[in-house]
């Protein structure tokens, strides 16, 4: 499913091999993988990350909207600075999991944020009911990020993954708490 979704300063769309280095970038930093793990190892050079690519490639037409991966490409100059996700948590794939991953030098300058808004509001008009953030306690980023989003922290649990992991929400009715994300269009 080809989407694009664009924001002031930023593009959602679908991967590209072509977009390996850019990706590597994230995919391969040890401070971005450290936190996938088991969902994702590391990405160890450029050809492993076409590999990768290629199958999320193949993968997106194969899977039931709002589900599937993107990159996030800045407009101003296009390299590609981070990647969403949206994904059925095991064990029971009940649940939809948003998930976010930016290269590190484009940290604190609110790309996940502004991406991840616009994901939200367009996942919500594909019939999804809720969407998941999961984050382990010490990952200070993406339980701050869940909250920029407007994910409510609802728990945590063993059942995603056999991690301890704190479990963050937001359903349709939330989006009104929380401004638009700027520029989306």
């Amino acid at each position: 499913m080809g989407i694009s979704l664009t924001t002031d300063r930023l593009i959602v769309r679908d991967w590209s091999v072509d977009d390996a280095e850019d990706a590597l970038a994230i995919y391969g930093s040890p401070d971005v993988a450290h936190w996938l793990t088991p969902v994702m190892e590391r990405v160890g050079d450029v050809p492993a990350m076409r590999a990768v690519l290629l199958a999320w490639q193949e993968a997106q037409p194969n899977l039931s909207p709002p589900r599937g991966r993107w990159a996030v490409q800045r407009r101003d100059d296009g390299a590609v600075v981070g990647g969403l996700g949206i994904r059925l948590l095991p064990p029971y794939e009940d649940d939809l999991e948003m998930s976010w991953q930016l290269a590190p030098g484009a940290w604190g300058q609110g790309y996940a944020t502004e991406a991840g808004r616009a994901l939200i509001s367009w996942a919500f008009t594909h019939d999804a009911e809720e969407l998941f953030a999961v984050a382990r306690p010490n990952n200070a980023r993406a339980i701050a990020m869940s909250k920029r989003l407007g994910m409510r922290w609802v728990g945590e649990t063993t059942k995603y993954y056999g991690l301890s992991l704190q479990v963050y929400r937001i359903r349709p009715g939330d989006l009104a708490d929380r401004p638009p994300p700027a520029g989306s269009r």
